[in-house]
């Protein structure tokens, strides 16, 4: 939302205290046994509310035996990160068949959103958000599938964890995490291995690239996966970027040509990668913290990284030498600060050759569209910014392994529209937004297509008496199609969608801030399998109203 008036509601939501989130799709705010539902909610917001609660599906786990590490504990109250050593469980194995992670944590007084990492053995295993605390306190736990980082769990390793705070008389609220691994022994039945590489989920090798830009694959890779946890954060304009204009305009928060964002991935100068950024809202976002305290907004609290198959390239990295691995984020300019793009690397190597030859053989980018006219207002108009943007990028390669001539290819398609309305003044500040992001990875006779859908719409006013009221409807959808020789052989839909309605009284002390508000989340999740998820979650002034399971 606007900065002049954004900066003084987020002091006036901190002073309030609170903050929020949880994960979502691979990880979720844990609810066994379902939360009590309120008999009747308060008549506006009091000094404590229901934890934080998602309608996200719980993490799938194995009927098998397992096994617990805790990998971090602390206290965060300032920039000192947490350092640690990390061992493997004894007792199952040395190759899992899931490995989850939980985050417990807990947080009362007042404070701001933070942004956190975990690393281990310098790969990003998990990134996140914090609530922000009631007077009373919160407790909150986040659990995520980070099976994929089983090679690099499979070893000791050195563990960083750090949750950027700040704790002084007004900001009182200590961050206290426990974060454990649980390892699940594999069920009986054949090795994933022995399924060939599209078959085999977890990488054998998984490289970090913490804070450089060299990247040494191993000489027989066949796959090459990259990850990009891409927030935009840190307090400036860009942790609201989907609302900023050109820098001409008239507005609070300008950024060069306006909100189009697109991440990108480079191998030596050449671009080999394009994704949409998920346009997160933090739970202090939209000005209106009252909305996130016990709903959070899609991935709030588990910042899904950005995949990138650089499968097409294998026979380029594979030469032995080191080769320039770079991100960006189109829309700011190379020295701003404001985005954090941290990359692990996925490499599935092939067991049968020492080494993978392979070539490049087709690359063609479209033209990038960014167009952002602005309309100016007037007293008795709103400004306009309609901005329209896009980006097509389809490259294809082959690499010679043991089982044959593989060739890959992988088409992305980037389209961006967005509605910005606000008043002079910003008193009334509005947006209507899509993302859609749509990628198909062609792999011999298998291809996967996989169409993504972001949708913002909503609308902050301030109104004469100094009451601030947000709307808000947030939507995370994606649709997964899986063929073979042309024939569909699975699909799977999620949906995930938020809608918020609250409002409070500005520049007043906590006690007189009348502060009401509503959030309703519903997460579906359903595939071939005959797998579903329905869950519907609704809160009145911070009181869990409706917990729904529709199936």
């Amino acid at each position: 939302m606007r900065r002049d008036v954004m900066s003084m509601l987020v002091g006036v939501a901190l002073a309030a205290g609170s903050l929020l989130g949880t994960g979502q799709a691979s990880a979720t705010a844990t609810a066994t046994p379902r939360p009590a539902l309120a008999a009747s909610p308060p008549p506006e917001f009091g000094t404590d509310w229901h934890d934080p609660v998602t309608a996200a599906p719980p993490i799938s786990k194995p009927r098998t035996k397992s096994c617990q590490v805790t990998v971090a504990e602390a206290q965060f109250k300032d920039f000192t990160p947490y350092e640690g050593d990390y061992r493997p469980p004894r007792g199952c194995g040395d190759h899992w068949g899931k490995v989850v992670l939980r985050l417990d944590g807990k947080v009362k007084g007042r404070q701001y959103d933070r942004l956190g990492y975990l690393r281990v053995g310098g790969v990003e295993v998990f990134r996140t958000s914090t609530p922000q605390p009631s007077p009373d306190g919160i407790t909150w736990s986040v659990e995520k599938d980070v099976t994929r980082y089983s090679e690099t769990l499979s070893r000791n390793q050195r563990v960083e964890m750090l949750i950027g705070n700040v704790v002084n008389d007004t900001y009182t609220g200590i961050i206290d995490v426990k974060v454990t691994l649980t390892f699940y022994a594999r069920e009986k039945g054949p090795d994933a291995r022995s399924k060939g590489t599209s078959g085999r989920t977890t990488p054998d090798r998984v490289l970090p690239l913490d804070g450089g830009t060299a990247l040494t694959t191993p000489r027989n890779s066949e796959r090459i996966v990259a990850e990009v946890y891409a927030t935009g954060s840190g307090g400036g304009c860009e942790e609201y970027w989907y609302m900023t204009v050109p820098d001409a305009v008239p507005y609070s928060c300008t950024a060069d040509r306006g909100p189009y964002r697109e991440i990108q991935v480079k191998v030596d100068g050449q671009l080999a990668g394009i994704a949409a950024p998920f346009p997160t809202v933090w739970t202090g976002g939209w000005s209106n913290p009252f909305l996130w305290y016990v709903i959070p907004g899609p991935r709030a609290f588990d910042v899904k990284p950005i995949e990138y198959d650089l499968t097409p390239f294998a026979g380029v990295l594979n030469d032995g030498r080191p080769h320039e691995v770079e991100v960006s984020v189109v829309g700011v300019p190379k020295a701003q600060t404001g985005w954090s793009t941290p990359v692990n690397v996925l490499v599935w190597q092939d067991e049968g050759s020492e080494r993978v030859t392979g070539k490049l053989t087709r690359h063609t980018e479209g033209t990038l569209t960014n167009k952002a006219p602005y309309t100016p207002g007037s007293a008795e108009a709103a400004h306009r910014l309609n901005t329209e943007g896009g980006h097509r990028l389809s490259v294809s390669g082959y690499v010679n392994t043991s089982h044959g001539r593989v060739t890959t290819t992988v088409t992305r398609t980037l389209a961006h529209t967005s509605a910005h309305r606000w008043t002079d003044g910003e008193a009334v500040d509005a947006l209507k937004a899509t993302w859609n992001d749509r990628e198909a990875v062609t792999t011999g006779v298998r291809s996967v297509r996989t169409e993504r859908t972001y949708a913002m719409d909503g609308t902050t006013t301030l109104g004469a008496s100094d009451r601030l009221r947000t709307e808000i409807s947030l939507g995370d959808r994606a649709v997964r199609v899986t063929t073979h020789r042309g024939r569909q052989v699975g699909r799977t839909v999620t949906d995930d969608r938020y809608d918020g309605d609250a409002s409070y009284l500005t520049d007043v002390p906590r006690e007189e801030r009348d502060a009401v508000g509503t959030s309703r989340e519903r997460y579906r999740q359903f595939g071939d399998g005959g797998d579903c998820h329905d869950r519907t979650v609704a809160t009145v002034q911070g009181m869990l109203t409706e917990d729904r399971l529709r199936c």
